[in-house]
């Protein structure tokens, strides 16, 4: 009975990987699965692209997030056998959800009502200092023949940077760029950036007699006014986070340059990362 049973347990796996061979070998030219999600029996990649953009997720009854950063599209397609094997809309949904509960991450919207409208699930995690969020949408059908899984990458520039350094540059006459990092499309400093704050307190706080201008810059992407707009506002918040440090408000001038003054080629991702940016001057 026991070697009926082990040989049982290795023609199942060994069923599974001829199937997921087979499938590999359906997958469109140059696609593969995301490293963090293993795909679902019988399904391959019909399609897929990566590049730097935006995308709208879906985060509640008719309200949507758009988010910018690295975008991955991957189509999955079902060739397996029709029948009980097929996933519901409810089981495709619920297989991410639990990979992403492992991985820390959260279930931020889903819906799998059955009459006609949208359906799919929206999910956020953060690993390795690293914000992702994960849509499972276009589920085709019930059961599921076919899914899109979208996955955005938000990594923020890190700077580390010592007291001394900022007021021995600004003292200087020259500029300093500080990659504060903020939260996509808006004026809220994340947490990650809050050592950054810290440092521009202690220097100011360390020498009285220093007057700053923070000056709030972005990348091109987008409306030229809105961003312009968007760079206000975030010179305006660091100065609020100053002066609720401690530092007297007329200490600190602020004024936002939207995305006239570039720092590097907008054309690339590094270059959008590196103009997105505050610099302090010396007045």
């Amino acid at each position: 009975m026991k070697n009926l049973s082990l040989k049982f347990i290795i023609l199942l796996l060994m069923t599974c990987v001829t199937n997921l061979l087979y499938a590999q070998e359906m997958d469109a030219e140059g696609c593969k699965d995301h490293p963090f999600f293993n795909r679902l029996d019988n399904y391959y990649i019909d399609g897929c692209k990566e590049n730097y953009n935006t995308y709208e997720f879906m985060v509640g009854n008719d309200k949507t997030q758009t988010l910018e950063g690295t975008l991955v599209d991957i189509l999955y397609s079902y060739d397996g056998p029709f029948g009980p094997n097929l996933p519901s809309k409810l089981q495709v949904i619920r297989n991410y959800e639990n990979a992403v509960a492992k991985m820390g991450g959260k279930k931020v919207y889903s819906r799998t009502t059955d009459d006609g409208g949208w359906t799919g699930a929206t999910f956020h995690l953060q690993k390795d200092g690293t914000e992702y969020w994960l849509g499972i949408y276009d589920l085709i059908n019930n059961p599921v023949d076919q899914f899109t899984l979208v996955l955005l990458t938000i990594e923020g520039m890190t700077q580390e940077i010592a007291t001394n350094e900022m007021f021995e540059k600004i003292n200087s006459g020259l500029p300093l760029a500080l990659y504060v990092n903020f939260e996509t499309g808006k004026s809220t400093i994340k947490s990650e950036s809050e050592h950054i704050v810290a440092e521009l307190y202690q220097m100011m706080n360390e020498n009285p007699t220093l007057y700053i201008l923070v000056e709030g810059h972005t990348d091109n992407v987008g409306n030229k006014a809105s961003n312009q707009s968007l760079s206000e506002q975030r010179a305006t918040s660091l100065k609020a986070a100053l002066v609720n440090k401690g530092i007297a408000p007329d200490k600190i001038k602020t004024v936002g340059l939207g995305q006239d003054q570039p720092l590097a080629d907008n054309s690339t991702d590094d270059g959008r990362a590196r103009n997105r940016r505050i610099e302090i001057k010396k007045i």
